[in-house]
């Protein structure tokens, strides 16, 4: 990638969201020649600005052949190796650049680099928090928020990235410090083809280390992940809620019954203690270990007092997040749970019995752990969107039938899906908003779907 780099005298950056447009205005600022070519109609109001007053050439609606007239393509985030545009490029011999390789040359700080099925948001945005109420000046973003490319622009002491298996299916020159990968789960099988290739895409975060790097991982996940060789093993932390580790190589990150603890080289040091923190769930218990455990992995020279550094951290939107209490029910947005992993995870993880939204836009998945969860947690299921029949069937196909199913109505089903849920829900119980599917069929986004599913309860309690 370096020779293509020194090489080049002009780029074609494919797509113009958020990566796509910061990564054609780094290539501007090196003195690159850039042209951007975009598959949808129109370009945001915001991308059209930034690339105008850059002077940077576009287009949009498709791929002409200009797009090809180009020394290499730089990919935005989450473009497919079986993209039409991926396929020409390699037809007629056009180098192909993923974001983070193009990006990684010119980041001027450590990268503390995160991935995972779920949670990788939670745990980007509490490491970044941790490291700048230590001191250090971070930078956070990638996947979530900031574009890298937005980092190569001043010096940082750490720069922490969430890396979808998208960015890391293209990445090999980007270095990682520190790396961690929250939980596995199917996902994006649509895009990967299979979960091996999937699986495979998130452990290649791990070939983007040297020998000193650390990895962050679930216990049950090492397997999966290659991590079994007495090399990989001894710079592993690996989280287990069993003391089933207390004598093994590398690092334990053990989840006790009162407190989270790091045991390392022998010496073993609380993280915190859980009623130190006011976040939802079991999970984000996990989400904050592995976070204190990627900060005392870096080395940094100090966390604080736990207590008060996390008090002033807030939850990511639409992330198992508190939307209101009515009439002693508590609502619940995780419209971020966007596959049955996810949703399973917070029914299991949010205490009490459950109401539960589910529906979307679906990716392929088998809904038949996601009626195991319902079966375990929720005494409904309330359906909505273009899987309804689908998660419906799976939930009959295990014995569960308290099931009210939406008529068709567009984004109305969504009122009409809290309107039934707080008619079953009594005193003590959630209802929560965890589709296990995207938005896609009835909103631009989780967070479009999340902000509906608050301002229905706003209604209901004003």
């Amino acid at each position: 990638m370096e020779n293509i780099i020194n090489k080049s005298k002009r780029f074609t950056v494919i797509g113009a969201g958020v990566s796509g447009t910061a990564l054609a205005l780094l290539a501007r600022r090196l003195g690159y020649d850039v042209f951007v070519s975009e598959e949808r109609e129109n370009l945001s109001p915001a991308s059209l600005e930034k690339l105008k007053n850059a002077s940077i050439s576009f287009e949009s609606g498709g791929h002409t052949a200009r797009a090809f007239e180009s020394e290499a393509i730089i990919l935005s985030s989450g473009v497919s190796p079986n993209a039409a545009c991926v396929l020409e490029a390699k037809r007629i011999g056009v180098p192909v650049i993923g974001e983070m390789d193009f990006a990684a040359p010119h980041l001027r700080a450590p990268v503390i680099g995160i991935t995972g099925s779920n949670g990788k948001s939670t745990l980007t945005s509490l490491v970044g928090h941790i490291l700048k109420k230590s001191g250090l000046k971070t930078g956070v973003g990638g996947n979530l928020g900031e574009a890298a490319s937005l980092f190569t622009e001043e010096k940082f002491d750490c720069v922490v990235l969430e890396l979808s298996s998208f960015q890391l299916y293209w990445a090999n020159n980007l270095k990682v410090a520190v790396g961690a990968v929250t939980n596995l789960a199917p996902d994006h099988i649509d895009w990967h083809g299979s979960y091996e290739a999937y699986v495979a895409a998130k452990a290649k975060l791990f070939s983007l280390q040297d020998e000193t790097g650390w990895k962050i991982i679930q216990d049950r996940d090492r397997e999966a992940l290659s991590l079994t060789t007495s090399m990989a093993i001894s710079r592993t932390a690996a989280l287990s809620w069993e003391d089933k580790l207390k004598s093994a190589s590398g690092a334990h990150i053990y989840m006790g019954e009162k407190g989270a603890f790091l045991r390392r080289e022998g010496m073993e040091s609380l993280l915190f203690m859980y009623d130190e923190t006011t976040l939802l769930g079991r999970h984000n218990l996990e989400n904050i270990a592995m976070a204190l455990s990627a900060a005392r992995l870096f080395e940094t020279p100090t966390t604080g007092d736990v207590k008060e550094t996390l008090a002033d951290f807030r939850p990511l939107p639409h992330r198992c997040e508190l939307a209101g209490v009515i009439d002693g029910v508590t609502y619940i947005d995780d419209s971020k749970g966007t596959n049955v992993a996810a949703s399973v995870t917070a029914m299991t993880s949010i205490k009490g019995r459950k109401i539960v939204i589910l529906g979307g836009k679906g990716k392929g998945e088998d809904y038949a752990p996601l009626a195991d969860g319902v079966s375990l947690e929720a005494d409904a299921a309330v359906l909505i969107g273009a899987e309804k029949n689908k998660i419906e069937a799976a939930l009959r196909e295990k014995g569960f039938t308290n099931i009210y199913k939406m008529a068709d109505a567009g984004t109305q089903e969504m009122e009409d899906a809290v309107l039934t849920a707080k008619k079953l829900a009594k005193p003590g119980m959630v209802v929560l908003l965890s589709p296990a599917c995207t938005s896609w069929d009835m909103y631009e986004s989780y967070k479009k779907r999340g902000e509906h599913f608050r301002d229905v309860i706003r209604k209901l309690q004003d």
